[in-house]
């Protein structure tokens, strides 16, 4: 399976996928339950989810700012260790947030050069 790129038969079976949801009723469920099972009660919104995790990068990379503002101040309750780590988690956390944006303008790209 490759990740890079969706080939043209997956975004019909996706347009025809959202085709359908949008002629079912506004109470319907949008998804089928997995295995039978019931569906979850709490819906996962998508705007939500990205600002969450919007905010929680914001927050690590501040908490790695302010902790390496109190070392290099000369606060002994911080070490130098512990700076490196926050920084680094904080790092992470921003390229893996570029990879996803970047992931999400390549699908829009995508989508927008299709021939409909």
């Amino acid at each position: 399976m490759d990740v890079g790129s969706i080939g043209a038969d997956r975004i019909q079976a996706m347009m025809a996928q959202l085709k359908a949801q949008a002629t079912k009723p506004v109470g319907a469920p949008a998804v089928a339950p997995v295995g039978g099972g019931e569906a979850p009660a709490a819906k996962v919104n998508f705007a939500d989810a990205l600002k969450n995790s919007l905010e929680s990068v914001s927050a690590s990379q501040s908490k790695a700012s302010e902790m390496g503002k109190a070392f290099s101040m000369g606060d002994d309750s911080v070490s130098l260790s512990d700076v490196m780590i926050s920084m680094q988690k904080a790092s992470i956390n921003f390229q893996a947030t570029v990879q996803v944006r970047n992931k999400l303008v390549s699908a829009y790209h995508e989508i927008m050069n299709m021939q409909v």
